[in-house]
């Protein structure tokens, strides 16, 4: 080895333990003179365990960044910083990055977002912010600015990363978290994203909490923090999400349908479906802000051999008809077959709803709801239904008369139905998934 070549690495430690001092102050928690000259809204936390989180952890997560280049960041307080690193093996083999430190606020992610999630220029981000800042007080229109400020970031950086904002999980007034105060920052972060396919917002608010409005303790033992149970919940709602992002159930499965059934969708494309045109609807005369969109078809349209529908709303992924989360909140429209069926019949397939989603099943043109029962009803009492997971939905149309039964409890015994129609398929709020559509004529 060269003698100069030899003294630079010898140096070279050295040069290292020197920096350090420098890197801890770069990435240490502001000053308290200095929060006025910073953005965002609401005072820094100074408790000691959060100080010790952020100047502590903030330095290792970049020297980690050139390896966490590309992951699905999870940004937030302690209910992130509770999965750990290795995400409690709930999403395969996933590359992802925890970007969690317990007690932040939004005006603290903000200030970090950069460093700490921007700089591994992520393939996707889950957001979850703001129960702390509902604890300290910070106004609620001060929170939805911060929140602003960090979505418009996010845009920033790339226009086309997805976005998964979940919504605040309920906690408690005993934790200076009332249900009031959550629910209206909620509404603003519902509002801040609205129209923006970019973001997806998933109601883990309702997927958290009892009748009342509050955290479950069987999920949240003080309130507020996730249990191992609650973590596998808050993995079961993210991962349509991620299959539906091209993630996860990345393999159509191979589907044959039951003897004397014909299959309704072929897993690759929407051969068979199409749009019906609708009847006009009259405008309101005082709309509402938060009304939901009702799509109007003037022409009818047929997408044989097309992958989704002409404003993407339905597509056909890895062997599964998804009614994907509308950017207006609650988008209104029906998928159609393209033939209509006279004869009695037989149909199958099953489902799956992400938190509180609301679809349904049509049957020559009367629905039959189809939604994350348990959450948002009609049958709440089902005790087969699995949220989040795949269902099944048999539907016996013979005389005019519709019996449907969900894993083999009946949701509905005598659903009148007209002599002919279509099968459709209702999209509304959040994302429903079908497969192994299948239909069986019955002879009379």
């Amino acid at each position: 080895m060269k003698p100069r070549l030899f003294a630079l690495l010898l140096c070279l430690p050295l040069a290292v333990l020197a920096a350090e001092p420098a890197v801890a102050e770069h990435f240490a928690l502001p000053a308290v003179s200095a929060e006025s000259s910073l953005p965002g809204e609401g005072a820094l936390r100074r408790y000691d365990g959060y100080v010790k989180r952020w100047n502590t952890i903030r330095p290792q997560w970049a020297k980690d960044a050139a390896k966490d280049q590309g992951a699905i960041v999870f940004f937030g307080d302690s209910i992130t910083q509770g999965w750990g690193v290795d995400f409690k093996k709930s999403f395969d083999d996933l590359k992802l990055a925890n970007r969690g430190i317990g007690g932040d606020t939004t005006r603290g992610m903000l200030l970090r977002l950069q460093e700490d999630v921007l700089a591994v220029n992520p393939k996707a981000v889950v957001l979850l912010m703001g129960t702390n800042d509902i604890e300290v007080e910070v106004p609620v229109e001060a929170i939805g600015r911060n929140f602003q400020k960090i979505i418009a970031a996010l845009k920033a950086h790339d226009p086309k990363m997805p976005v998964i904002v979940c919504r605040i999980f309920p906690s408690s007034a005993t934790k200076k978290r009332p249900k009031e105060t959550i629910a209206a920052v909620n509404a603003l972060f519902d509002a801040a994203v609205k129209n923006d396919p970019q973001f997806t917002v998933l109601d883990t608010y309702a997927l958290f909490a009892n009748p009342e409005g509050d955290a479950l303790p069987a999920l949240f033992p003080d309130l507020l923090h996730l249990n191992g149970a609650g973590y596998a919940k808050w993995a079961s709602a993210l991962r349509p999400i991620f299959a539906t992002l091209g993630y996860l159930d990345t393999q159509a499965e191979e589907f044959k349908p039951d003897a004397g059934f014909v299959s309704l969708f072929n897993g690759k494309d929407l051969t068979g479906w199409g749009f019906r045109p609708t009847p006009p609807r009259k405008p309101a005369k005082n709309p509402k802000p938060n009304a939901p969109l009702f799509v109007e078809v003037k022409a009818a349209e047929s997408f044989d051999g097309k992958t989704a529908s002409s404003d993407g709303r339905y597509r056909a992924i890895n062997g599964r008809l998804v009614v994907t989360t509308p950017a207006e909140g609650r988008r209104i429209q029906e998928l159609d077959t393209l033939r209509d069926f006279p004869e009695d019949f037989v149909l199958k397939l099953e489902f799956r709803a992400t938190p509180n989603a609301d679809s349904g099943v049509y049957l020559r043109k009367p629905q039959l709801q189809c939604r994350d029962y348990l959450v948002a009803g009609p049958y709440k009492d089902l005790k087969k239904y699995k949220a989040q997971d795949w269902n099944e939905l048999i539907v016996t149309v013979k005389d005019g008369i519709a019996h449907a039964e969900c894993n083999g409890e009946v949701l509905e015994d005598a659903l009148k139905v007209p002599a002919t129609g279509p099968i459709g398929l209702e999209g509304d709020r959040g994302q429903m998934e079908y497969r192994r559509l299948q239909i069986k004529t019955l002879a009379r």
